[in-house]
C-alpha cells in the first residue's frame, strides 16, 4: 500500500473516532500526503526580514564594574585573615564567592570543604564537580552565575556551622546579594536555606517551590535596601547529600526547571 494511501486511512479512522486534529506522531505522514516542494534557497536578504536577529541589550559596564568595585571593597573588608570566629583557628583560606558581580542566579551553600579550604573557591571538590554538572545542564556556565557559602571558613572535620559562626558571618553574605541583586538564588541544604529565611523549619518542607526573598522577617533584622519579595528563593538540596542519596536528583533538577523556567529559560 502507497504512503499517502497509508497516511489516508490512518486518518480516516481518527476523524471517524471523533479526533478532529492530527497527532503529532502523523506529522511525517501528513508531509508525505502534501509532497510540499523543497523551500527556495534563502537569502541573506529573506533570513533578515523573516527572522531578525534577536540582540540582547548591552550590559551597562559602569555598572559591571561598580558591582566588581563593591564585592573587592566587601572582601577587603573581611580581610586576608579574619579573626572574627574560631574557624580561623584551623582554615587554610578564606572563601569569598566567585562569579559573575551580575548573575541573575546565584547559588548558596553552607560552608566551604576540604577542597575549597586549600583553593578558596566555593565549590570545587566532588560536590562542586556535581553543581558545576547541574549549572550547566540548566545551559549556564559557572562565569554567568555566582557561587557563596553562608559561612566563608572550613569548619573542622567539616562538621556543622555552628549557630555562633553563621551570626558571624551571614552578613557579609547579605551584602553579597545586595551587590549582586540576583533574579533567583538557589538555597542549597539545610543551613543555607535556614539562614537565609531565618527559619527552623526543614528542607523537605521548603524545597520545590520559591520563597519570596528578602521577607519582612529578614529585613527586620539586616535592614537591607533590597525590596521584600524582590528575589526569588529556590531551595533544594545540596550537591553533597546527592552524592549520597543519588535518587534524590530528579527532585532537585524538577526544582532547577522551576528556575529555568523563572529565568526564560526552556
Amino acid at each position: 500500500m502507497k504512503t499517502e494511501d497509508l497516511a489516508r486511512k490512518k486518518l480516516e479512522a481518527l476523524y471517524l473516532a471523533g479526533e478532529r486534529e492530527i497527532p503529532a506522531r502523523f506529522s511525517a505522514l501528513e508531509e508525505a500526503v502534501e509532497a510540499k516542494p523543497a523551500p527556495a534557497p534563502r537569502t541573506e536578504t529573506m533570513a533578515i526580514r523573516e527572522a531578525p536577529a534577536k540582540t540582547e541589550a548591552p550590559r551597562d559596564k559602569g555598572e559591571l564594574k561598580l558591582s566588581q568595585a563593591k564585592l573587592a571593597e566587601l572582601r577587603a573588608e573581611i580581610g586576608e585573615d579574619c579573626r572574627r570566629c574560631r574557624l580561623c583557628e584551623k582554615r587554610t583560606k578564606l572563601v569569598f564567592g566567585v562569579g559573575n558581580p551580575q548573575a541573575d542566579l546565584m547559588f548558596v551553600g553552607e560552608a566551604p570543604g576540604r577542597d575549597e579550604d586549600l583553593q578558596g573557591e566555593p565549590f570545587v571538590g566532588r560536590a562542586g564537580q556535581l553543581l558545576t554538572k547541574i549549572i550547566e545542564a540548566m545551559k549556564f556556565k559557572r562565569e554567568d552565575i555566582y557561587i557563596a557559602n553562608v559561612v566563608k571558613c572550613r569548619p573542622p572535620e567539616n562538621r556543622n556551622p555552628a549557630p555562633d559562626e553563621i551570626t558571624t558571618c551571614e552578613p557579609f553574605l547579605l551584602r553579597q546579594i545586595e551587590i549582586i541583586q540576583p533574579q533567583v538564588i538557589v538555597g542549597l541544604g539545610n543551613f543555607a536555606v535556614q539562614t537565609l529565611l531565618q527559619t527552623e523549619s526543614k528542607i523537605t518542607g521548603l524545597r520545590g517551590r520559591f520563597h519570596p526573598w528578602p521577607s519582612a522577617v529578614v529585613k527586620e533584622k539586616f535592614a537591607t535596601s533590597l525590596p521584600e519579595g524582590s528575589i526569588g528563593l529556590m531551595p533544594t538540596y545540596h550537591p553533597a547529600f546527592l552524592l549520597r542519596n543519588p535518587s534524590m536528583k530528579r527532585p532537585v533538577w524538577e526544582d532547577m526547571q522551576k528556575v529555568m523556567e523563572r529565568l526564560g529559560k526552556k
